[in-house]
């Protein structure tokens, strides 16, 4: 929706304010010239990205009209999932919950969180780290050593897809000025056909280099600082597992370890005390 609104208000206003001052908006209309700008830059955006960043870029911006799905609810449902876990562990021992982290899929505990089930990476992450737990006698700071070096690894693939868009908002100028020069190229075969038919071919020309920049400054730019943000909330659901993980192999009771993932959580989207505990006792 913010995606939608924003785009809305870059048109209304940069088109508006052109139709205010007198502007002619049938210029404007210029499809070689996107034809150009665009094609170029969807080619270099293949040349310099591997396949997987590019479906990872195409899964982004559908989240960016979707929304993401690191809200609220889906923290507290992890936090409710890191919770029962815990709690089973604690009851029965740490053998009991080794069909839960062995097959979740089938386990009575994860298939209760289908929001958790979908994120993978995350459930990967979780159900590794339980593992470890239930077959070794690890020291707290080295597990969270083990954590944080993964958390980094997966930091650095979340923002690979908002950096390669950032890359081809920059060239989206350079691409304008190319379309530009070309429309110049075209009007030099012009020069004997008098200045109206010069004028209208320079201001197509002109047009490449105002796309070129209205969609690299405009568009593509926010959504790729978008993606970014959307990157840091998924890894804030990584780091709030850490902590969880970490507060109960020091031997905090289930209640105070999900506490630790709580407080690792972003303010805007952080559950309350109470807010979780009364999810908790309803899952």
């Amino acid at each position: 929706m913010l995606l939608i609104i924003g785009a809305v208000i870059v048109v209304v206003s940069v088109l508006g304010g052109y139709v205010l001052h007198g502007g002619n908006l049938a210029v404007l209309w210029q499809p070689t010239e996107v034809l150009i700008i665009g094609g170029a830059a969807v080619g270099s955006f293949i040349i310099a990205n591997p396949m997987h960043t590019v479906k990872e870029v195409g899964k982004g911006f559908m989240r960016l009209l979707t929304g993401s799905p690191f809200n609220k609810s889906y923290y507290m449902d992890l936090l409710s999932l890191l919770y029962e876990v815990f709690d089973k562990s604690r009851k029965q021992g740490v053998m009991a919950i080794e069909e839960d982290i062995d097959n979740p899929e089938n386990s009575q505990i994860f298939t209760r969180y289908p929001a958790i089930m979908k994120s993978r990476h995350l459930r990967d992450f979780i159900t590794d780290y339980l593992r470890i737990i239930s077959s070794g006698n690890m020291a707290p700071h080295e597990l969270e050593g083990m954590m944080e070096n993964e958390i980094d690894n997966r930091q650095h693939e979340l923002e690979e897809p908002s950096h390669a868009v950032n890359k081809i908002a920059d060239a989206l100028p350079g691409l304008g000025i190319v379309a530009a020069v070309l429309g110049i190229v075209i009007t030099m075969n012009f020069l004997t056909e008098g200045p109206e038919k010069i004028g209208l071919s320079v201001a197509a020309a002109l047009v490449g280099t105002f796309l070129g920049i209205w969609m690299g400054y405009g568009f593509v730019g926010p959504m790729s600082i978008s993606m970014e943000h959307s990157a840091k909330y998924e890894l804030k659901a990584y780091e709030c597992v850490k902590s969880a993980i970490v507060a109960t192999v020091s031997g905090q009771a289930p209640q105070m370890a999900i506490e630790f993932g709580r407080k690792s959580l972003p303010t805007d989207k952080r559950p309350g005390f109470q807010e979780l505990n009364d999810h908790v006792r309803s899952k």
